[in-house]
């Protein structure tokens, strides 16, 4: 395989050691400051000859102001020679077309710098979301979701930023800096030395304030993405923080998060007064210096009031320059912190494949001497060895955190393993590569997700080239078409955020949808039916039959009915493979999952195993369950306690008839929190 080009600066060895939120998470990678430096380079190189149109003009701009000054100084030396009105005309004609010419140009200036600008952001923009995407995903886990949120959002609006308002104008002010004292040069060289008494000043403020800004701008970015992480867990994980009892602790928590958060601002807030206070000293010194200075130069006869005066407003109009471009000191330090995590991402290697992949012979998957584990020392899977044959549907059955999701994620390439083989159909995973991999396996988690805009663009996510007759009939087969029919607009129905809202049945039948417009002959579904009602699970688990028809599949299963549906059972107990073999088999051999059955229909008067359906049948409602049947404590799975009586039969659909939510789920054995190391950690469907 080619080994991906790596910029040297963005490895963890040449960045130092990764940034860490105290959480045991590991940050994504943060580009040093010369490879921050040499990517600014690289995106401004294709646009050079823009870059340089855009100084010009705003180099035009500056030196015609800068003649504001002088014209300002000969109506002075007109008005102290006692000259009549009219001799001021000229002047102040001069000073109106001053004006005009440097509005003109200063805009047209701004505007080119300003499109040089959003040009590059929007190459860098596409370059970090392409490289995000590509990430892979156990590195994007250890870092947490937090940390990639605030690159996305916080981080590209500080850059977005710093290129509309804080790049023109300091690329403004730093002309007008450097034609001002070149025009106190002209007029009298000691006016020039007089204006640079402020300049030490000024350079020490400046030093003082960039070694305490780059890293308390760097920690404002870290704790904000540590703020970020804890709100996602918190609210994303309401339902068992309530279960659990720990809303006092994750206040606690989100509190301590959001606290740090303001320690740092009010630091950055104390450093940019004191900032500023020094600046004003600095401001004083020049000032008096060149008045001193105009004062005795025409004391002396060597300079006239005019052009002591036009001394004076030039380096009084270096106030807003100097005072401008160092306080963008505190926009660019902070955009250069968010621009070094972006490129940090932006210059990840994207997944490749083999030169030479090779091509699985059938959809068979095979697992020997499987292990790994999230962190060294704490196995989460043991001698896992697994084959499916072609075709073939195995569930996975077990308690929370037997490793069910991570041999899944492990067979579909997500994670790569810390010993043993997967081979699919007798090829090595990594050696067909990571993209060839997923055109090969599709993985679908019960956390899927409904893009913004029509539906039939979600669905062509699978298959750009589909036509309204294929989706079709991709809904039909997943038992969908009828409510899709139903919705405003058909397939054309806007859904998503600010569209049609999907019930959680809807959504993951869109999913499955979309596995059938993909066509993959390997399917992996971890507990994809696990977020619908009662209701819509049953639905979904004839759906989930007809989506898998034909292809190799294995099913983590939440319900036991899943399991007896399928051709194979394999069950999982602390990261081992205890038992395997058909339902049957498995209920006449008294073992872990004959218990489980047992104590699962004791609870049921009929028996729950699915009919095999063949002719789609279009009951996929909405559904009603939806919110009902979500965790309101702790998620389980056996049989009801036993100061409960057992549900007879299906549960009935009407409010009034439905049992407490409490009373309708498959109470077992408790969910705990997961853990680092050992937990069935969700990851969204692709």
């Amino acid at each position: 395989m080619t080994e991906p080009q790596r910029h040297p600066d963005t490895t963890p060895e040449a960045a130092g050691p990764a940034p860490s939120t105290g959480s045991g998470r590991v940050l994504l990678p943060i580009a040093t400051a010369a490879r921050t430096r040499a990517a600014v380079g690289e995106l401004l190189r294709p646009h050079r000859r823009l870059a340089l149109t855009g100084f010009g003009v705003m180099v035009v701009a500056t030196a015609v102001g800068l003649l504001t000054q002088p014209l300002l100084g000969r109506i002075v030396d007109l008005v102290a020679d006692r000259r009549p009105p009219d001799a001021l005309t000229g002047t102040v004609v001069l000073l109106a077309v001053v004006a005009v010419v440097q509005g003109l140009t200063t805009g047209l200036g701004l505007g080119l710098i300003s499109r040089l600008g959003e040009t590059i952001l929007a190459q860098l923009r596409e370059r970090f979301v392409a490289r995000a995407l590509g990430l892979p995903l156990e590195q994007v886990e250890r870092a947490g979701s937090g940390d990639l949120t605030v690159r996305v959002t916080g981080d590209v609006s500080v850059i977005a930023d710093g290129v509309r308002n804080a790049l023109p104008e300091l690329a403004r002010s730093v002309l007008a800096i450097v034609l001002t004292l070149g025009a106190l040069a002209l007029l009298d060289w000691r006016f020039l030395l007089a204006a640079l008494l402020a300049l030490p000043v000024q350079i020490w403020t400046a030093r003082w304030y960039l070694r305490r800004a780059v890293p308390l701008f760097a920690s404002q970015r870290v704790a904000g993405g540590a703020q970020q992480q804890q709100l996602l867990d918190t609210i994303g994980g309401s339902s068992t923080v309530r279960a659990l009892r720990l809303e006092r602790d994750h206040t606690d928590r989100v509190t301590e998060r959001s606290w740090s958060m303001v320690r740092l601002i009010m630091r950055g807030i104390d450093l940019v007064i004191s900032f500023y206070s020094r600046l004003h000293i600095a401001e004083f010194i020049g000032l008096a210096a060149v008045l001193t200075t105009g004062y005795l130069l025409v004391r002396d006869g060597s300079a006239s009031v005019g052009t002591a005066t036009a001394a004076a407003l030039y380096f009084h109009s270096l106030f807003t320059p100097v005072n401008s471009a160092l306080g963008l000191l505190d926009d660019a330090q902070s955009a250069v912190a968010s621009l070094s995590r972006i490129i940090g991402v932006a210059d990840q290697p994207q997944p490749r494949d083999p030169e030479r992949p090779a091509v699985p012979q059938d959809a068979s998957i095979a697992v020997a001497g499987l292990h790994h584990a999230y962190r060294a020392g704490h196995p989460v899977l043991s001698e896992v060895d697994l084959v499916l044959r072609p075709g073939e549907r195995v569930a996975l059955v077990g308690a929370s955190g037997a490793g069910k999701t991570t041999l899944a994620k492990l067979i579909a390439g997500i994670h790569v393993p810390t010993a043993g083989t997967i081979t699919v159909g007798g090829v090595p995973l990594d050696a067909i590569g990571p993209v060839a991999a997923r055109r090969h396996i599709a993985l679908i988690t019960q956390e899927t997700h409904v893009f913004a805009g029509p539906l039939a663009e979600d669905l062509r996510l699978a298959a750009p080239t589909a036509t309204d007759a294929e989706l079709r009939a991709a809904l039909d087969r997943v038992s969908a078409l009828s409510w899709v029919d139903a919705l405003p607009d058909g397939l054309d129905t806007v859904v998503g955020e600010g569209g049609h809202r999907l019930s959680g049945a809807q959504t993951q039948a869109l999913a499955l949808a979309r596995l059938v417009l993909a066509d993959p002959p390997v399917v992996i579904l971890d507990e994809a039916t696990a977020e619908a009602g009662s209701t819509g699970a049953r639905a979904l688990e004839k759906a989930v039959a007809r989506a898998v028809d034909g292809r190799t599949a294995l099913i983590v299963a939440h319900r036991l009915t899943q399991a007896a549906g399928a051709d194979r059972v394999v069950v999982m107990e602390a990261g081992r493979i205890v038992e395997s073999g058909t339902h049957d088999e498995l209920r006449s051999a008294g073992g872990r999952y004959a218990t489980l059955w047992s104590a699962w229909s004791d609870s049921r008067v009929t028996d729950p195993r699915p009919p095999a359906p063949r002719a789609p049948d279009h009951d996929m409602a909405p559904d009603r369950d939806q919110g009902q049947d979500q965790d309101q404590g702790p998620r389980v799975s056996g049989p009801h306690p036993p100061d409960r009586p057992p549900v007879d039969g299906p549960e009935p659909d009407s409010a009034e008839s439905r049992p407490p939510a409490q009373d309708r789920a498959t109470p077992q054995t408790i969910r705990p929190a997961p853990s680092t190391e050992q937990k069935d950690r969700p990851w969204p469907a692709p």
